[in-house]
This record gives C-alpha cells, sequence and structure tokens, in this order.
C-alpha cells in the first residue's frame, strides 16, 4: 500500500537518476514509477525527477491507449476481410499487469490467419503493403511482414507464422506446430482486439526471449513480461510447458530465465518451469544489464559497418556454450545466408552487408 515500505528500500537523492536512467534503458519506466508511488514520500525520487518520471509514466499510458486503439481498429479490418487475428506480446501482455497502463509498448505484432501467400494479398489489396518498395537485400521474412508505413503512427509486423521460432529446424518444427493448434484458444480482451491463450504465450515467448538473447539481446521487460505470464498461468499450463521445454529446444534458456526470476524477481518458487540454472542464469541478467532492452545500448547496431560486422558474427559465439545446438545453427544460416548475398550484392554494387546478416 502507498505509504509503506515493508521492503526497506531506499536511495539516496543523487543515486535516483541512475535508476532512471537504467529503467529507461530497460524500458520499464511505466513499472518502476508504479513502484515508486508504493514508497513512503520520504524515501521518493527528488521532487524535480518525480515530476519528470510522472510525465513519462502518462506518456506511456498515453501512448498504450493509441496502441490499444489501433489494435482494435487492425482487428476489426481483419475480420471484414474473413480473418481471425490474435495480438502477439506487447498490448496482449498489457492486459494481464495489474495496471495495463505501467507497461511500456512499442510495436504492434498482429498474427492474421491465412499463411504467408495469402496475407502478402490481402496486405497489398488493403494498401497497407506496397510493391514498388521492397527492402532488396533483407530476406524473405520468415514469418511476419513489417509494414512499410505505422498505421496511425503505430510500427505493426503482421505474422503469417506466430512466432520466428528457433533456429534450429528440427525443434522449431516441433514448436510452430504446437503454436499454430494453440492459436484456436484465443481469448477477446476488453478493448477490443484477440489475444493467444496463457499457455501459448509462455512458450512462444521464451522462444522469443531466446533467439534474441542469442542474437542481439534482450533487457528486463521481456523478464517481467515473463513473470506476469507466469503469475497468471494455472498449474496445468505451466506443467504442460515444463513437459515440453526439451522438445521445443527451450530447455537451457528455461533454466536460466528460471534463475533470473528466483533470484532477481522475487518470483515464488512454486511457479518455476524447471530447475533454475545459476551460470547461465548470471550470463543472461548480465546482459540484459549490459544492453539494455533488446541490447539496443550495448551493442554496435550505430558504429561503423565493420565493427557492426564484427559484432554480429561474434555475438552468437559468445554464447555457444549456453546452447551449443541453437548457436550452431545461428551459424550455420548466418552463413548461407552471406554466401546467397554475394550475387545480388555485386550486382548491386553494395558494399554493405548490414540487411542480409542480421540474424533474428
Amino acid at each position: 500500500m502507498e505509504g509503506q515500505n515493508p521492503s526497506g528500500f531506499s536511495l539516496a537523492p543523487e543515486e535516483w537518476p541512475a535508476l532512471y536512467e537504467m529503467a529507461a534503458k530497460q524500458s520499464v519506466l511505466g513499472v518502476a514509477y508504479a513502484g515508486i508511488q508504493r514508497l513512503p514520500k520520504d524515501a521518493r525520487p527528488p521532487m524535480e525527477l518525480a515530476f519528470q518520471w510522472a510525465s513519462e509514466a502518462e506518456t506511456i499510458r498515453g501512448h498504450n491507449r493509441l496502441v490499444d486503439g489501433v489494435a482494435a481498429r487492425l482487428t476489426e479490418r481483419f475480420e471484414k476481410e474473413g480473418r481471425r487475428s490474435a495480438i502477439l506480446k506487447g498490448p496482449a501482455n498489457a492486459r494481464l499487469y495489474p495496471d495495463p497502463g505501467i507497461r511500456q509498448c512499442g510495436d504492434i505484432d498482429i498474427w492474421v490467419e491465412g499463411g504467408r501467400a495469402e496475407i502478402e494479398s490481402m496486405l497489398l489489396k488493403m494498401g497497407l503493403l506496397h510493391v514498388s518498395n521492397p527492402s532488396l537485400l533483407r530476406p524473405e521474412a520468415y514469418h511476419h511482414f513489417h509494414l512499410p508505413e505505422p498505421v496511425d503512427g503505430v510500427e505493426v509486423e503482421v505474422h503469417f507464422r506466430p512466432s520466428s521460432g528457433n533456429q534450429n529446424p528440427f525443434s522449431n518444427a516441433r514448436l510452430q506446430k504446437f503454436l499454430e493448434s494453440e492459436l484456436e484458444n484465443l481469448v477477446q480482451t476488453d478493448v477490443g482486439f484477440w489475444s493467444p491463450s496463457v499457455r501459448f504465450a509462455l512458450v512462444m515467448q521464451l522462444a522469443h526471449i531466446q533467439r534474441h538473447f542469442l542474437t542481439s539481446g534482450i533487457g528486463f521487460r521481456q523478464l517481467v513480461d515473463y513473470l506476469v505470464l507466469l503469475k497468471c498461468s494455472s498449474a496445468a499450463d505451466r506443467d504442460f510447458v515444463s513437459s515440453r521445454l526439451r522438445c521445443f529446444g527451450l530447455n537451457r534458456t528455461a533454466g536460466a530465465l528460471m534463475w533470473v526470476l528466483l533470484h532477481k524477481l522475487n518470483i515464488p518458487d512454486t511457479l518455476l518451469l524447471c530447475k533454475p540454472h545459476k551460470k547461465r542464469g548470471l550470463r543472461m541478467v548480465a546482459q540484459a544489464f549490459a544492453g539494455g532492452n533488446f541490447g539496443l545500448f550495448g551493442n554496435a547496431r550505430n558504429r561503423n559497418i565493420v565493427a557492426w560486422w564484427v559484432y554480429n558474427w561474434a555475438h552468437p559465439l559468445r554464447n555457444f556454450f549456453f546452447d551449443p545446438v541453437e548457436v550452431f545453427w545461428i551459424e550455420a544460416r548466418y552463413w548461407k545466408r552471406f554466401v546467397a548475398s554475394i550475387p545480388l550484392r555485386v550486382r548491386l554494387r553494395k558494399i554493405s552487408i548490414r540487411d542480409v546478416m542480421e540474424r533474428n
């Protein structure tokens, strides 16, 4: 309750800006502000920073209303085309928070039934995709179309597969088959769009965390999302996912994530999917702290092309012992894409390999 401080949490006035900066990099400013509001007044940040933080929290809340509205309108548009749809991750996750307005949403990921060819044709007809503006160097998307223009100010990815999945083709086939089948169990939200089941989200978002952790990085927003998912899950959901972690190729990442949630976010051990793995968990939390949300503050994306290439080549290899099988397939696909891109780059006289060498 507000005004109580059972944890004894306190910071000196000069320490609060660093916490604010870290929360901003991790895209959890709204979540952190909700915690601040529960502190007694003498334990809160200095007045100037408190006003700035409150303003940011209100901006997040307003952006969430915008995102929810766009998601609902897209749902309605696709329904008129005779297509079922579901919002994945962001806004769907927010509906599970005690206060949906505090989660910092970015773009919209929406799955639409029909498969790649049908969805591409539909999006072209609706004017949401444009043939005249392709990305020449980017390989054909495996699971979604990124719409070239924002919808009412919000970036949108339209998925024809429910997930980018794993790099390992064998475990990925099993993973995708389950996710496709579980999309029969959609839940309508109170803001006008459909979301997948919690069971679906537990599997899909664990795969999402694994893919980004191994290729670019994850942040605490993804970790907090997973904590909320586990708190909203049933024992049957957790038992189901737990029994299939190895089958889906997610057991190593699950062990690391469970350690982070248990020892850094204080989740009850009754909600864990598997035995926590300390060594991999420490690696995961260290990378999250260093890189921020999706590794955007710790990689070389904004440096020169050589530094960018070296980072993208070396990052998965540094995680080899975290998951050797998955990293092997990351490397195999990486070099296959590299070789396949050579004729196109020669023809277009393009030196940059940035678009074709993305691993995720």
